[in-house]
């Protein structure tokens, strides 16, 4: 049988049996002081910026992550440590890597958990130094092991990321070389349309099919703006923005069913952000655009926005079925859609845009069903 990563990693820092027994040891004397150790580890990452600002979900997330992380730390010295273990390790170094969390915060976060549990061993095996020594070693072993296996999810993100690199720089030039030739035959075709509509009479066949084609005409057109937008750099024009006009305009903008409602939320307490009104309005156009498309042909749509920090944070939720864990993963990657007749171009145009201002956008689902998307954008200046 071939050897798994968990296994050959076992093996080189000869994590055994006493390791274990050390381990569930300090267990009983740490698993009552797990609640202050998660509040010490979070104090310090909301102390320093950088750190803070990576933190997925903001302040308002820290009740929760510091649960998580007692669950976190008590697996570390419970167990058991096999092979389930390391994929759920492998599943929160997926999720620091979708966040953009820096490697280095990484590092300086186990610090502040090693220092913690090394206290914890110190008082109570002090007056033992042979078993005290076996703790901390096992300690120090366990820690490594989830560093290493947060690592090898880097790695795999990085070798998934230079792939994306070749993809696109690919797709840009195909998008470069046809966008233009696709213009010239609809640009033929919009200014024949524009001349059969003065010779079309009173005919409502004729009519009818005629606003067809124009309505084609603008998706088709639609379509190769987004996927030059994707290739090009176009200039921000930068100044304050109310994102309460920008998110209003776009709600207005996007058609819905009758048995689709939307709601905004919040947005009028929004404070201003430093950007291009007219870019911030395609992402939410987008969002809006796809949470209709999920929620149809009954459902509902919620924008619900807040300060976040010295940002903003805006929700768009549907009631939809949600995304799946394997669509997830590469969601904000160009030409990967859910939709029967989507080309995967406006979540990729949306997170462009949003980094591009400095902010983010990601994805959780939805409390109840459906899906959540976070737009994430510094306050202004």
């Amino acid at each position: 049988m071939v050897e798994t990563v968990f296994a050959e990693l076992k093996r080189y820092v000869r994590f055994g049996d006493q390791d274990e027994q050390a381990l569930r040891a300090l267990h009983a004397h740490a698993a009552p002081r797990f609640e202050r150790v998660a509040d010490v580890f979070y104090d310090r990452i909301l102390s320093h910026e950088g750190a803070r600002q990576a933190l997925a979900g903001g302040e308002s997330q820290v009740g929760h992550l510091k649960v998580t992380l007692v669950a976190w730390m008590d697996t570390l010295l419970a167990g058991p440590w096999d092979e389930a273990y390391w994929e759920r390790r492998q599943v929160i170094g997926r999720v620091h890597v979708r966040i953009g969390l820096p490697q280095h915060y990484m590092f300086g976060a186990m610090n502040v958990v090693r220092a913690e549990l090394g206290g914890v061993a110190w008082e109570a095996f002090h007056h033992d130094p042979e078993r005290l020594e076996r703790v901390r070693n096992a300690l120090g072993k366990i820690l490594d092991l989830e560093l290493a296996g947060m690592l090898d999810t880097y790695r795999d993100d990085l070798l998934a990321q230079q792939a994306r690199v070749e993809r696109l720089s690919t797709f840009g030039q195909l998008v470069g070389s046809i966008g233009h030739d696709l213009r010239n035959p609809l640009g033929v075709i919009e200014t024949s349309v524009y001349i059969l509509r003065g010779r079309a009479g009173s005919d409502e066949r004729v009519a009818k099919h005629l606003d067809r084609i124009g309505e084609q005409l603008g998706v088709a057109n639609g379509i190769i703006s987004n996927l030059l937008d994707m290739i090009r750099n176009r200039p921000l024009v930068k100044e304050p923005v109310a994102l309460a006009n920008v998110i209003g305009g776009a709600a207005a903008a996007v058609k819905r069913p009758e048995g689709v409602t939307v709601e905004l939320d919040g947005i009028d307490a929004l404070p201003p952000v430093e950007g291009d009104a007219v870019q911030l309005r395609q992402v939410f156009v987008n969002l809006l655009e796809n949470a209709v498309y999920a929620a149809s042909p009954r459902g509902a749509v919620a924008v619900r926005a807040r300060a976040d920090g010295a940002g903003v944070a805006v929700d768009v939720e549907d009631t939809g079925p949600g995304v799946d864990a394997a669509t997830q993963r590469r969601l904000f990657e160009p030409l990967i859609t859910t939709k029967e007749r989507g080309i995967g171009l406006g979540l990729a145009l949306v997170k462009r845009i949003a980094e591009r201002h400095g902010g983010s956008v990601s994805y959780s689902d939805r409390e109840g069903g459906g899906a959540r998307f976070t737009v994430r954008l510094p306050g202004a200046a």
